[in-house]
């Protein structure tokens, strides 16, 4: 698991890892990726942390941004 590992050693709230790793979930779906050892997955989770870390809360709207940068025309 990609995000948990680059997690690991961060002290983070519960909470906060659940979303991060929904949102990393939703954008290996939403990427077609399903080989977690890929390093695709590994620029993705740190994406998503990126991401997170400027303050944005929601897996969904997460995901979304990360997908747009992987893969621009993935979302409609």
């Amino acid at each position: 698991m990609t995000i948990r590992r680059l997690l690991h050693n961060r002290s983070a709230p519960a909470d906060e890892v659940h979303r991060l790793y929904v949102a990393y979930r939703k954008s290996l779906r939403g990427l077609c990726l399903v080989d977690r050892g890929d390093p695709v997955c590994e620029m993705v989770a740190s994406r998503i942390i990126e991401i997170a870390g400027a303050g944005i809360r929601d897996p969904k709207r997460i995901s979304r941004m990360a997908i747009e940068q992987f893969d621009p025309g993935a979302i409609g």
